[in-house]
């Protein structure tokens, strides 16, 4: 945990983790499986951005937002971390030059939306095989449910993750799910 408040200080400016950051963060890179119930504003997204600068490979984000991804990779960026996104705003250059630096081992994090994992039969998850992944955030995680208030269908696919990358650990995160979806969630997720 020492490598991880040195990044926390270093890259976001903190001198302690709060709530439940900490746990999360010991478990991530433990490499265990992780749910994470915090409150909006709560620092949900440090729960896995630690754990990708102080693990080696490239940590997968599945996040619905195409705002909210474009906010965490420009906050990244201006950290200092090597972060990128693909999704349907880019044209096929800027994806081009995406995927090259993530076959490169440039990305520490890389924000996807599920329909991204899902899409041409799971061609890009195949693409994730040959490369150094080192963990899966699947952020607003309610959407796996079907009991959430925002379930998406490609969301779905996820549950194949664990199948595919048994040795990578996945951490789930939401504000907002009461025990019957929290445990549909750990369910679909396979966790």
């Amino acid at each position: 945990m020492e490598k991880a408040l040195q990044i926390l200080q270093q890259y976001f400016g903190y001198d302690n983790f709060r709530l439940e950051q900490a746990s999360a963060v010991e478990n991530v890179i433990a490499k265990k499986d992780t749910f994470v119930l915090m409150p909006t504003g709560g620092g949900k997204s440090l729960c896995y951005q630690v754990p990708a600068l102080v693990l080696d490979g490239t940590a997968i984000v599945i996040s619905p937002l195409i705002a909210l991804m474009k906010d965490q990779v420009d906050t990244l960026r201006t950290n200092g971390i090597p972060a990128a996104f693909l999704n349907s705003s880019m044209n096929p250059l800027e994806q081009n030059q995406t995927f090259h630096q993530l076959k490169e081992g440039k990305l520490k994090l890389l924000y996807v939306a599920p329909e991204k994992l899902s899409a041409d039969n799971g061609s890009f998850l195949n693409l994730l095989s040959d490369l150094h992944i080192s963990l899966f955030a699947v952020d607003e995680a309610h959407c796996v449910s079907h009991w959430g208030h925002d379930f998406r269908p490609d969301y779905l696919f996820l549950n194949g993750l664990k199948r595919q990358f048994p040795q990578t650990p996945i951490i789930a995160l939401t504000a907002s799910a009461d025990e019957i979806t929290r445990q549909d969630i750990i369910k679909q997720l396979n966790l």
